[in-house]
């Protein structure tokens, strides 16, 4: 077994460029290596450094903007070295540490390094940072590159920087690091013929299902990955082929469905790796997750939409709104070399080739069109009081971070500094950037403290009427660690008034609802078979509850004390605490108005409030999604008089 892990990495497009790679690295304090997906850059340069030496004055982190890469790669080299997961191979995500003392290479996501970067702003303990996936323009990606280049300013030359990309724009990451020198790694690429639609197409998702049916009926052998834009999307198309299979006649070869996103458990996600059962042509439904981030062997052909869901600040409503977009060039030439990985291939684009010609070239950074509540939380917390001296590599807009300021004001995070310019945290600011969760969560948590904390009550499934559950006490910081998973725990939206589940809805709103789901899976004798039933994923129930022991240890740290009591309205007023500037009211049929904006909203089909008649006269929060509307995700019932207090 390790003679055939050596041999394969041996074999990888990037192994005969191993010796000058070292050398160039180890020359100079910064360089950017530019290498597609698949040639081996991501599991392959990190090693090479600790072969070399490097690894031995420090660790070498690796970050990815995404945890299931960071997981997944450490995963693969722990297995190339013949070593434990966490022993010289580990990593670091939110809520998920694989580490030891004996850690000499790390990957972990952008945003676990920057908080790091808070009590450690040299990030004494790496003698190498590489940042990978740089391409991607993540907030926390653009946020890490001036985090560590400070550190390589204040350290003198003794911490080495490596940023990788998968795609060719390396200029402007050359030009930030002091003119370092770019290195190109050769990928593997066969040639790929596009196909563009001949007119503009009105239902991309009909035009997939139609597309991906044709193309099983009339290509030869291999795979057919479909980039749709997320979880819903991804089922619906799902469910359309399944039934569509179960109409082929006997002697078809069949279609073998896997689906890839990120909220997926990951042993599911791990499935697409693995070749169709016999007889079938494997087809699969991805985010743009497989963009860059992974290399699926097998396939053949790419089917592209050119649409990916992203997030975007809103000015109107003053918060981030998640919707469909158009793709950028870069974008879609990444996903349509998905098809020439191991032999020629094609891609066929659902739009046409003047729509391509119109697309941007390159994706915006994020740091330009999403809130930077957190962004501004993570910097004061650093020492960053004058905000506008941060060397960012795009610098945001002053709009937007004077934005952010007043919101982390109304939370009461920051405050002035008496005869001085810039800001700085207050003493609750401090304790709310201990938190790994967005700025109103933590004020809720900390909220919950000096109130007190809920129980839940539950919808009951005979007579839908209240039932407190004996014995059953939660805190606020409990439902936040079933939040940060809350989109992938439940069935989708348009199955979920059909299925049992339902029974589990609270006249409260969602929040209350996600809790009575954990106690039902609590009191469950048969935990996997309740999961089943109740089309539950229990892999991710079971990731959101490991993360409450973190918050208690975090909530002790900061000296908050964890208490209960029985009352359903303290915890919703707990949260308002925290998401009173996402609030709404009823203004008549089905419609909403937010109370900081006036911009019109809906309750969104995935809520238990959807159904709910008389509509709630007023509500708050945690998400706005645009897709036909500007819905509102996560919803519970607030009254009135509470956002008078």
């Amino acid at each position: 077994m390790a003679a055939d892990l050596q041999k394969w990495r041996r074999s990888l497009p990037i192994f005969p460029a191993r010796g000058k790679l070292l050398k160039e690295i180890k020359a100079r304090p910064s360089c950017v290596v530019v290498g597609e997906t698949g040639s081996g850059k991501t599991t392959q340069i990190p090693q090479y450094l600790l072969e070399s030496g490097v690894g031995t004055s420090g660790v070498v982190a690796v970050t990815q903007p995404r945890r299931v890469a960071a997981v997944s790669v450490a995963k693969r080299v722990a297995e190339e070295r013949g070593c434990q997961l966490g022993s010289e191979v580990g990593y670091a995500v939110r809520f998920d540490e694989c580490y030891s003392s004996e850690t000499r290479l790390k990957y972990m996501t952008d945003g676990m390094l920057l908080r790091e970067a808070m009590s450690d702003p040299t990030l004494s303990r790496y003698s190498t940072v590489i940042l990978d996936e740089a391409h991607e323009r993540t907030v926390h990606t653009d946020l890490l590159f001036g985090v560590v280049k400070a550190a390589q300013g204040k350290r003198r030359g003794d911490l080495r920087v490596v940023v990788m990309s998968a795609t060719l724009a390396a200029e402007e990451f050359s030009l930030y690091f002091n003119q370092a020198k770019v290195l190109y790694v050769q990928g593997r690429q066969f040639p790929v013929e596009v196909l563009y639609a001949a007119e503009p197409q009105q239902d991309y998702l009909h035009s997939a299902v139609v597309s991906i049916l044709q193309l099983h009926c009339s290509m030869g052998p291999g795979d057919i990955l479909v980039f749709l834009t997320g979880r819903e999307e991804i089922e619906s198309v799902q469910g359309v082929l399944r039934e569509c299979q179960s109409m082929f006649p006997s002697n078809w070869q069949g279609i073998h469905v896997q689906p890839l996103y990120a909220a997926l458990p990951s042993h599911h996600q791990q499935q697409v790796f693995k070749p169709a059962p016999q007889g079938c042509r494997k087809v699969i439904l991805s985010t743009n997750i497989a963009e860059t981030s992974v290399t699926i062997p097998g396939v053949r052909c790419v089917v592209d939409p050119g649409l990916v869901k992203a997030r975007g600040y809103s000015p109107v409503v003053g918060l981030d709104i998640l919707s469909v977009q158009p793709i950028s060039q870069a974008q879609a030439r990444q996903r349509a070399g998905r098809a020439g990985r191991e032999a020629p291939g094609s891609c066929y684009r659902l739009y046409t080739e003047h729509t391509f010609s119109q697309l941007r070239e390159n994706s915006e950074p994020e740091i330009l069109r999403c809130t930077l509540t957190s962004v501004v939380l993570e910097l004061l917390a650093m020492g960053m009081s004058d905000l506008l001296t941060f060397d960012f590599m795009t610098a945001p807009s002053e709009e937007g971070l004077v934005s952010a300021l007043e919101q982390l004001c109304l939370l009461g995070a920051v405050e002035g500094r008496e005869g001085k310019e810039g800001v700085r945290l207050t003493a609750l600011g401090g304790k709310m950037a201990t938190f790994p969760l967005e700025p109103g969560l933590s004020r809720a948590i900390l909220q919950s403290s000096v109130s007190v904390c809920v129980s839940d009550y539950v919808c009951s499934c005979d007579c839908c009427c209240r039932r407190e559950a004996a014995a059953k006490k939660w805190c606020v910081w409990q439902l936040c660690s079933l939040w940060t998973l809350s989109s992938s725990l439940l069935p989708p939206s348009e199955t979920r008034w059909l299925l049992p589940t339902r029974r589990f809805h609270s006249p409260h709103g969602d929040h209350l609802t996600l809790l009575a789901v954990y106690h039902a899976y609590t009191a469950a004798s048969g935990k996997k078979a309740w999961c089943r039933e109740n089309f539950i994923h229990q892999r991710n129930l079971r990731a959101a509850l490991d993360v409450q022991p973190q918050l208690v240890e975090l909530s002790s740290r900061v000296g908050v004390a964890l208490v209960s009591n029985s009352d359903s309205r303290t915890v919703r007023r707990a949260l308002l605490d925290g998401l009173h500037c996402q609030t709404a009211e009823h203004v008549g049929g089905g419609r909403y108005r937010t109370l900081s904006s006036r911009q019109e909203v809906f309750i969104h089909p995935s809520s238990c409030l959807f159904h709910v008649r008389p509509h709630p006269p007023c509500v708050m929060y945690s998400q706005l999604v645009h897709t036909s509307k500007c819905y509102m995700r996560n919803v519970s019932v607030i009254e009135a008089d509470w956002l008078a207090s």
